[in-house]
């Protein structure tokens, strides 16, 4: 888990590094109350979230027809909870340890996340199973997704 949190890390100073470098004067800061309370914020713009790690299930479907059609319905199951603001983040992961993705679900509740990972096709099929567990981070990871649709080409 912190191999994750090393990489996200890492890949926010690859990012910008420019803008760490370039910040010798003190930011300004300006609270948003209204888009705090929109992320569901608390004073510090923190949240809680379930981290779901899907890794490899018991039964691995054969390339094929079938195979296509449930990873179809896997991103589209990750296009509609986002859209509706129930998944913040979602992203493959390297396969070490059987570990295929990662999704952040916007709610506190295991027992709730549980119910919108299940209706995942590759854990409905087998494919994969889900790890959760509780997770405290920034609110701003609810606003992935809508800024992640203006920067997608296709």
């Amino acid at each position: 888990m912190w191999k994750q949190a090393l990489l996200i890390s890492c890949s926010l100073m690859a990012i910008a590094p420019h803008a760490v470098q370039a910040q010798s004067t003190p930011v300004l800061q300006v609270y948003d109350a209204e888009l705090a309370k929109s992320l569901g914020a608390n004073d510090q713009g923190m949240r809680s979230y379930v981290l779901v790690i899907l890794k490899n299930g018991p039964r691995k479907m054969p390339e094929g027809p079938a195979r296509t059609e449930m990873f179809k319905g896997h991103f589209a199951n990750i296009n509609r909870l986002a859209g509706e603001k129930k998944l913040a983040v979602a992203g493959p992961l390297d396969g070490v340890d059987g570990m295929r993705g990662l999704f952040i679900i916007a709610t506190p509740d295991i027992e709730l996340a549980k119910s919108y990972v299940d209706t995942d096709p590759v854990i409905i099929n087998g494919e994969m199973v889900a790890e959760y567990h509780k997770f405290f981070s920034s609110a701003a990871l609810m606003m992935v997704n809508d800024v992640h649709n203006k920067i997608q080409k296709k």
